[in-house]
């Protein structure tokens, strides 16, 4: 029997690259929101991921087997709401995708809005508007086997006639509703939306017209009303508005930044959140404010608990990571969302197997993580000082080796006939070797931990 989910009379969180993940559509919830969207998950990702149970964190988890990410992850308190945007040009890798995880969304949402050259190039996206008898068959497909509803996003075409055409095309596959955005293949948020296009696309249709768009004039709940009323459309979809305030879906109002700040940072790290996509997020929500002291102090953050520490939630973040820990979970401690969470821990039983491709047993480990902005004269960086105890000592000059994975290194730093490393990820081959030779330093006794630990760079 196929489920239902109405899209009438409903103010919705919009997919955002980024900012769509588990916390921020709980946060949306929270503050009002009907339905949210993912962001959109291109549909090999999905297709290679593995559906797991997480008994901790009460949530579905969809892994990547390769390398551990998570690709989706969803729980109890969006079940029924959350929608799931797929990026795809094939009907079957669709529907795969579709059957797998039909059981832990409430709708199949077919990305065909997205402007940006990754999507056109694979044929993704707005492409597909260009492209109707594949869009067709994508969405026919889906609806015909899935027993979820099944909807898409688009952009309006230059033409209102071919708007018209397009639209009326993609409702004879079946499809539950159609999300439209009101701006054209090659314009941008900087130009104006059209919401009189939308308005005509809402009279010819027989489903449920969502509005998109509008959030150059939203700044609280009764601007997304008037801007769905503009549009005479059924539903409303929210994007930048509500990633730079959340809380405007409340009907009290929207609240302080610093209190959704709170609020998201709670949830992020209650989910076990990564930090790059935590850092992401609050980034979108500080906007200008991040040129401040408290700004340019969360810039520099690079773990969970830094970023929590900025907000005075660092023993909230702490208590939250070892109670994972005992229980089981490793943590994404090392801001390394990319690598399992066995390969990120330096405490895992199974570390010493797993990380053998990085580093070799007989080097000296600490988890340590490198700040720039400790450092405000270049003769104090750690390979400064490194260089110059080797010189001083007449060694031979230190010698980095650094890996890479995903987007992150580590490095390995060769002092006399001894090998340090620091179990942190660091997002730059610089940041690494600066990681890597903190860590001797700290071995040699040249800096203290007390030390490192004042500055934020002792992790764990």
């Amino acid at each position: 029997m196929k489920r239902s989910l109405d899209y009438k009379n409903k103010v919705i969180l919009a997919p955002m690259v980024r900012v769509g993940t588990l916390p921020m559509r709980l946060l949306a919830l929270s503050y009002g929101a009907d339905i949210v969207y993912t962001e959109e998950i291109i549909d090999w990702k999905l297709l290679k991921s593995e559906r797991r149970v997480n008994d901790v964190l009460k949530t579905i988890d969809y892994v990547d087997k390769t390398d551990g990410t998570i690709i989706f992850r969803t729980c109890d308190q969006e079940k029924g709401k959350v929608v799931l945007q797929l990026g795809t040009a094939n009907a079957e890798r669709a529907l795969q995708v579709g059957l797998k995880l039909q059981q832990d969304i409430a709708a199949l949402d077919v990305n065909m809005g997205c402007p940006k050259d990754f999507s056109i190039k694979g044929g993704m996206g707005v492409a597909l508007l260009y492209d109707l008898e594949r869009a067709k068959g994508i969405l026919k497909t889906l609806v015909d086997n899935l027993d979820i509803p099944v909807t898409c996003k688009i952009r309006i075409m230059p033409k209102l006639e071919d708007t018209f055409r397009t639209v009326k095309e993609l409702e004879s596959t079946g499809i539950a509703a159609i999300a439209v955005h009101g701006r054209t293949k090659i314009e941008r948020p900087r130009h104006p939306v059209h919401p009189d296009i939308i308005r005509e696309v809402a009279k010819v249709t027989k489903i449920p017209v969502i509005a998109n768009g509008g959030s150059q004039e939203m700044n609280k709940r009764s601007d997304i009303l008037k801007f769905r009323d503009a549009c005479g459309a059924s539903s409303v979809m929210v994007a930048r508005a509500a990633q730079w305030n959340c809380s405007i879906f409340r009907e009290e109002g929207p609240l302080p930044i610093e209190e959704i700040i709170d609020q998201y940072l709670r949830l992020a790290v209650d989910y076990d959140n990564p930090p790059s996509n935590t850092k992401y997020c609050v980034q979108m929500i500080l906007r200008e404010l991040q040129e401040t002291k408290e700004g340019r102090k969360f810039l520099d953050s690079q773990t969970l608990e830094q970023i929590c520490d900025v907000w005075n939630l660092g023993s909230y973040c702490r208590e939250k990571q070892l109670e994972y820990h005992n229980a089981g979970i490793q943590g994404r401690r090392q801001a390394c969302p990319g690598l399992a969470a066995e390969e990120q821990d330096e405490n895992c039983p199974s570390k010493k197997a797993k990380m053998e491709n990085y580093v070799d047993e007989d080097v000296i480990q600490h988890n340590i993580c490198f700040i720039r902005a400790n450092y405000n004269d270049d003769r104090e960086l750690p390979k400064s000082k490194l260089y110059l105890y080797t010189v001083k000592n007449n060694l031979k000059l230190p010698k980095y080796e650094v890996v890479q994975k995903v987007k992150l290194f580590r490095a390995t730093v060769l002092v006399g006939d001894t090998k340090y490393s620091s179990s942190f990820w660091e997002k730059s081959k610089k940041y690494a070797e600066h990681s890597a030779a903190l860590t001797s330093l700290l071995h040699l006794g040249i800096i203290s931990k007390e030390k490192l630990i004042e500055k934020g760079s002792m992790i764990g």
